[in-house]
């Protein structure tokens, strides 16, 4: 492969994938303006510039002084209550300053995007497993921004000699397995990195949102991918959108639900210690169960998820004592 430009790369997810594709021998550059991303887990030598996607003239120097061919676009604001209660800043951040970084690309000859959407485009969906064709119905600003640069991805594709790939992501959780970068974000609200930092003495208490939900145990249900699998399945992707030259949205999952009491159960029984709890009630626009129908992505390539639960969890609480836990 040729050189990639990675957005967002010194993120959670965006350095699994430069460590991903440079595992899979491909030149990378990232851009990513430190805001929730760490450098250090990156490697040193890569090539790195720190700024803002939306910055045309740093954007447009990066695209002609590596020869870029294709970019994979982590970068942009990720909290759903924020998006809630800042909605511009999510609708800068993920469709403005995005559609301001692929025009300037586009102009510069780059051929391939590879997006980093969301399950939340799917908002609150009727039936479960959800689909590619299940409908659209975000219910924050955070899905409908991801849904937003969807539909210019869309445009612009259909415009210019531009192939896409939308990957929808489920939960993703773990981290690196070689112990190389993790979830670094200390506020970060997933519910494996809480439940990890819980577990080793990181936070004090965690909270269960919702035991009422007609779910098997009463807690929400949700698709958890190990973000090392995810990391790979972009690699498999942008392969495809090479070798077959069409764009393509595929669901990123493994298939499998797991509800929010199972979850504290593997971390429990990972570390021999129960969690402090707070139980709580629902908060306002989370699906009872959300879970993906990967099937489309399978029967496309030969990527599988390698992960269990229980190593999502492993790799998550290695990384949470490296940063410093008990």
């Amino acid at each position: 492969m040729s050189t990639v430009l990675i957005t967002g790369g010194a993120g959670y997810i965006g350095s699994h994938a430069v460590y991903a594709f440079l595992d899979a021998g491909c030149d990378v550059v990232v851009i990513d303006d430190l805001s929730t991303g760490v450098r250090s887990n990156l490697p040193e030598t890569i090539a790195f510039y720190e700024g803002d996607v939306g910055d045309r003239e740093l954007v447009g120097r990066i695209a002609r002084d590596h020869r870029i061919e294709g970019v994979l676009h982590f970068a942009g604001s990720v909290v759903v209550p924020e998006s809630v209660t800042n909605p511009i800043k999510y609708y800068r951040n993920n469709t403005s300053r995005s559609l301001e970084m692929i025009d300037t690309l586009t102009s510069c000859g780059v051929q391939y995007v590879l997006f980093s959407s969301t399950a939340a485009v799917y908002g609150i969906p009727e039936r479960v497993p959800v689909t590619e064709e299940t409908p659209l119905k975000p219910i924050n600003p955070y899905g409908w921004s991801k849904l937003f640069f969807e539909q210019q991805l869309r445009d612009v594709g259909a415009a210019q000699a531009l192939i896409y790939g939308i990957l929808r992501y489920f939960n993703v959780a773990g981290a690196d397995p070689k112990g190389r970068t993790g979830q670094s974000t200390p506020q970060a609200t997933h519910l494996i990195k809480v439940a990890c930092q819980t577990a080793t003495g990181q936070r004090d208490g965690m909270s269960v949102f919702g035991t009422d939900y007609g779910t098997r145990d009463g807690t929400c249900v949700r698709d958890f991918i190990h973000v090392s699998d995810l990391a790979e399945a972009h690699v498999a992707v942008y392969k495809l959108l090479r070798s077959a030259g069409k764009s393509c949205t595929f669901n990123c999952g493994n298939g499998k639900g797991y509800s929010v009491r199972e979850v504290i159960r593997t971390v429990e029984e990972a570390t021999g210690s129960p969690l402090q709890l707070t139980y709580e009630g629902r908060r306002a626009g989370d699906p009872p169960e959300l879970i993906a129908d990967p099937s489309l992505l399978l029967k496309s390539m030969p990527w599988r998820p390698r992960y269990s639960l229980a190593d999502m969890v492993e790799s998550a609480l290695e990384w949470e004592r490296k940063q410093g836990g008990q």
